[in-house]
């Protein structure tokens, strides 16, 4: 069963990482983000356009990622993201606090 991406268990900011990681590879449409999202966790994180959308709107209101209109393969009109030069300081920033994070976690697991 897949988990959406703004579980409340999941790391703070989670979302805005897989965000700006995903675009750090390719400029996509939102539709595109959600299903690479989904398809490099195994189909374990699952975006819906309820928690992306709002997600894209603040990452381009602070500029970690701008956009423009332009046509998909299926000829349909799409907002297309892509990752700035803030965004990429950023995503730099928030891999390295993700890390420590969840290395703290690892290791509390480990515990014994």
């Amino acid at each position: 069963m897949a988990r959406t991406a703004t579980d409340p268990s999941l790391l703070p900011g989670t979302l805005d990482l897989l965000i700006l990681k995903t675009l750090s590879r390719a400029s996509l449409h939102g539709y595109g983000i959600a299903q690479q999202i989904k398809l490099a966790s195994g189909e374990v994180l699952a975006v819906e356009e309820g928690s992306l959308y709002p997600a894209l709107q603040r990452l381009e209101l602070k500029r970690l990622v701008a956009s423009e209109w332009r046509i998909t393969a299926q000829n349909r009109r799409a907002r297309f993201y892509r990752l700035s030069a803030a965004g990429k300081k950023r995503l730099v920033a928030a891999e390295a606090e993700f890390e420590k994070l969840s290395g703290g976690v690892r290791r509390v697991l480990r515990f014994v």
